[in-house]
């Protein structure tokens, strides 16, 4: 791996590639089930909804990375909003480790799904194994250059866009496009809060657009084509999840779906597809995965890097030679195989949920108070972001209080202890003003 950023590597094709490669690659396979779970037979519509939450959330990001191209992405935002403290940093790091945990929710996935192949279920040891397996793949790819990445996650998004998308409307067909879930009970009153709980996941399948954010330095005409790309992401992925929600709910009842939460799609496939379609569909998961994997240990590793260089957290060599980019891809990949060891899937989403509202809360409302007059942006979305965001989370964290209380106080601790590790590394909670930070 190169120690020096590659201008003009990434294309608006390889980036859109990257975008939707880091979203399809969970959101659908792995978060249909649990969203299914939350929303009822509603679910399908949870996916629009999220699309509309990320779409106001994404207005912030495209503002400023088309005024502010950077490697950075996120850490860049939050640093011209807070200044380089304890602040930025804690927001910025949150938003690494929400995508380390989205890594781990797509080798769990991956793993899942191969394992479908021999009727193994989801909590068979192998599930971690092979999940370790992947990360490790996706490391050794990562290794070999951004072109080479690019190059991969282009093929892989298109092979997998395709095919998700073919699946879909083949189960559809099956059903006699009736859009009409395969359950018997009444869909006639909405779950308000279990829907509302669910768009957080929904939210959690778009994540992957504010990828594309760490990439300004390596883009093409990054003032343009950052903001397309993201755009261009989140529409191609509620397109895609909306076909194969619809898909999911016409081929199976609700029950049936919460029964196969970690792999629902294979479970559809079957009594809609046959044998073949099953076959199919795992296949697709397994490019879905792989590619959603090594696109998000690509950003991620970079934004490390670059909060490195920032000196918004410390760094230790380990022993390690080379440049910094190559080790903080090793801790990605570390912390990554750490999490699909020891958490499930349904532990996994809910941690990154908790871990990227929170962070997305602070973005909105550092560029609302401090550069919304500088890149021209409008408040009445950056207010509307943040109060749709808030709404969510607290609905999201009042239903698995409920369900799964472990998991809500292992989220406030470990966001708490964020917060408190890089207050104690730096020496103020903001800096305004100061090292690049907003005037």
């Amino acid at each position: 791996m190169k120690s020096e950023y590659q201008a003009n590597s990434i294309t608006l094709i390889g980036g859109i590639a990257m975008g939707t490669g880091v979203m399809i690659g969970a959101g659908i396979f792995a978060l249909t089930g649990q969203i299914a779970e939350l929303a009822g037979p509603w679910f399908p519509l949870s996916f629009i909804v999220g699309g509309i939450v990320t779409g106001f959330s994404a207005y912030s990001y495209v503002k400023m990375s088309n005024a502010f191209p950077s490697a950075g992405g996120i850490a860049m935002i939050l640093q011209k909003a807070y200044g380089p403290a304890a602040v930025a940093a804690a927001a910025s790091l949150l938003m690494a480790l929400s995508m380390v945990i989205n890594e781990s929710l797509v080798a769990r996935t991956f793993g899942t799904y191969v394992l479908r192949l021999f009727d193994l279920n989801a909590d068979s040891i192998l599930v971690p194994v092979l999940a370790v397996g992947l990360i490790v793949f996706a490391y050794l790819v990562n290794m070999s250059g951004n072109r080479s990445v690019g190059l991969f996650s282009v093929v892989m998004a298109f092979l997998k866009i395709v095919g998700i998308t073919v699946f879909g409307i083949a189960a559809l067909a099956a059903s006699g496009f009736t859009f009409e879930p395969a359950s018997a009970e009444s869909v006639d009153a909405i779950p308000i809060a279990g829907f509302t709980a669910s768009v957080a996941l929904s939210i959690l399948a778009f994540k992957g657009f504010t990828t594309i954010t760490n990439s300004g330095a390596e883009m093409v005409d990054p003032h343009r084509n950052v903001g397309r790309t993201i755009i261009f992401s989140i529409t191609i992925c509620v397109l895609v999840y909306l076909i194969v929600a619809f898909a999911v709910g016409s081929s199976l009842s609700i029950e049936q779906i919460v029964a196969a939460k970690d792999y629902s799609l294979a479970a559809a496939a079957e009594p809609a597809l046959g044998p073949y379609g099953f076959y199919f569909t795992i296949a697709l998961a397994v490019v879905a995965t792989a590619s959603g994997l090594l696109a998000s240990v690509f950003a991620v590793s970079r934004m490390l890097a670059m909060l490195t260089e920032m000196e918004m957290i410390p760094h230790s060599h380990f022993g390690m030679s080379g440049p910094i980019r190559e080790h903080t891809l090793v801790y990605t990949v570390v912390i990554a195989s750490v999490l699909a060891v020891f958490f499930d899937l349904s532990r996994i989403a809910s941690l990154g949920a908790f871990f990227y509202l929170v962070m997305d809360i602070l973005v909105h409302w550092g560029v609302f108070r401090h550069l919304r007059h500088e890149i021209g942006a409008k408040s009445w979305v950056l207010i509307a972001a943040i109060a749709l965001d808030a709404l969510v989370l607290v609905v999201f964290g009042a239903l698995k209080l409920q369900s799964d209380p472990g998991i809500v106080v292992i989220a406030v601790v470990a966001i708490a202890a964020v917060f408190i590790y890089e207050r104690t590394f730096l020496s103020r909670w903001t800096a305004k003003g100061e090292h690049g930070g907003h005037h």
